[in-house]
């Protein structure tokens, strides 16, 4: 394993919560279900939880998973780790309670924090190994302290973040379909919203909008860039397009971040109501945009500037700047200040307008992958291989083409073909399986299978399905399969996956 804080001399910051409420404390910093906390609230209740995490047993360095929904909850579990100088690992709460399972064995969590309405899902995840369940609730309630409670006040709460250090473990897929865990640096939230800052700017009333996960590396750089810059965080529980309207109309938003479905349902649902001028920026990622939806955009001048990152860059690694949101329509932009990108093409640099592998170097890139020293294929010691192809223009801008060759984008979450068809092989009844991404006006790609059955073994596809469905996050699921007596494959028998569709999978069921 690669060991993120063997750099040499330590280089600390202030804790960034705590610095942040000593700078500006009553400066709002959380808008979310209700609750408004200046930084000085979050940074007292943030104190509570990690002592209460403590009285638990949390120590330094043990890995703590969080099964959180969108709340308040996960922005004091991030902050509240900090102090303790534990890791955060924070899962998908759409996944099966086996990829939960697989996902903490592998990181070796010790704890796993979930809240009351995922309690079956944090049991049937972490039923067959020892793991300390701690409810959420029994954390968060009241503030710094409650009458009556015992707190191990002498736990030292860790004021000072050593940027090499360890903050987070990120689970992405790799390209095999394997999930990893990607490792976070506080150094590696702490460039990426330094280098976003440089390209956005910022300005004294900016409020960041989230509805984005906070599992994903996109849910959290928000909270971290909110810290940061000292401006609001308005943290939604689930996307809904009325709300996400509402609070760029009534909670003075002038930044969020989307992907294109979630952009298209926004612009639906608003008619032709324009946004107001405070909304300075929509941040677009999750994969290459729709160029009929970016068209959309620019005639109703709304500012919608195309991002690409990664988790293992901690979220923008390029993002086009707002002055060039017309001007180059399509692109992601330059890399942001303090990375580097180049686009390789079997082993030598691309000529402009020429599509290869796009690489990036830099402070904000993840140290490597937890528990496997191999997972990251860099050039040199620096360079890392994202898998995405892409080309730069005659100006130096980043066209994303494709995610992976096989990549699944639905709805902004990456889909890997390999990690279906594993489910579908584990059938008895499956002797071949290949999996495809099919286009859908909603979501972007929906996943499709096709299927090789044994000899003399029956099963309809609606069984294929729902063993699919107890074993993969619901989005994973085909949504249609086919049965075939052969699957396109090379002469030396790898699967042709871009062979897969035909007439047979142009219509799935609704």
């Amino acid at each position: 394993m690669i060991d993120p804080s063997a750099t040499g001399a330590a280089l600390l910051l202030p804790e960034f919560l705590h610095r942040r409420a000593e700078l500006t404390p009553e400066r709002v910093g959380l808008v979310c279900a209700g609750s408004r906390w200046t930084f000085a609230d979050m940074d007292q209740r943030a104190d509570g939880v990690a002592r209460r995490l403590a009285a638990a047993g949390v120590q330094a360095g043990d890995r703590v998973a969080t099964l959180l929904r969108n709340g308040t909850a996960p922005v004091l579990l991030l902050h509240s780790l900090a102090r303790l100088g534990a890791v955060l690992v924070p899962l998908n709460i759409r996944l099966a309670p086996a990829e939960l399972a697989w996902q903490l064995e592998t990181c070796g969590a010790s704890y796993l924090v979930y809240e009351s309405a995922l309690h079956g899902a944090a049991q049937d995840g972490t039923g067959w190994r020892a793991l300390t369940l701690v409810a959420v609730e029994t954390l968060t309630a009241g503030g710094d302290h409650r009458p009556g409670e015992a707190l191990p006040h002498a736990t030292p709460l860790r004021r000072h973040v050593d940027l090499a250090a360890l903050q987070s473990i990120v689970y992405t897929s790799g390209t095999t379909g394997q999930p990893k865990g990607a490792m976070l640096t506080y150094g590696n939230h702490w460039w990426n919203a330094v280098g976003s800052a440089l390209n956005l700017g910022l300005q004294p009333d900016d409020r960041l909008l989230a509805s984005l996960p906070l599992f994903h590396v996109g849910g959290m750089a928000v909270l971290w860039r909110s810290v940061l810059y000292g401006c609001t965080a308005v943290v939604h529980e689930r996307f809904d397009p009325a709300a996400m309207n509402a609070a760029i109309d009534d909670e003075g938003v002038t930044i969020v971040s989307v992907v294109a479905a979630m952009l298209q349902r926004m612009l639906d649902q608003r008619g032709d109501r324009t946004y107001p001028p405070a909304l300075r920026c929509v941040l677009l990622g999750g994969g290459p945009a729709p160029r009929p939806l970016l068209e959309a955009c620019a005639a109703r001048r709304i500012p919608v500037v195309q991002t690409y990152g990664l988790t293992e860059t901690a979220s923008q690694a390029a993002t086009l700047a707002p002055e060039d949101a017309l001007r180059k329509l399509g692109s992601a932009g330059k890399p942001l200040f303090h990375l580097e990108l180049r686009i390789d093409c079997a082993g030598r640099p691309a000529t402009p307008n020429e599509t290869g592998e796009i690489l990036v170097r830099g402070p904000s890139v993840s140290p490597g992958y937890y528990g496997d020293d191999q997972a990251r294929p860099p050039t040199s010691a620096d360079w890392l291989r994202t898998g995405d192809l892409g080309w730069l223009d005659d100006d130096g801008y980043l066209y994303v083409a494709d995610r992976r060759d096989d990549l699944i984008i639905s709805g902004g979450e990456n889909i890997y073909p390999a990690e279906v068809e594993a489910v579908l092989l584990a059938h008895p009844a499956v002797a071949e399986a290949g999996v495809t991404g099919l286009d859908d006006p909603q979501w972007g790609a929906v996943p499709v299978a096709a299927v090789v059955l044994r000899p003399g073994v029956a099963v309809t596809e609606g069984e294929l399905l729902a063993f699919c469905a107890g074993r993969l996050a619901r989005y994973k699921v085909p949504v249609a399969i086919a049965f075939r007596t052969e699957l396109p494959r090379t002469a030396s028998g790898k699967l042709q996956r871009r062979r897969l569709p035909n007439p047979g999978l142009t219509s799935p069921p609704a």
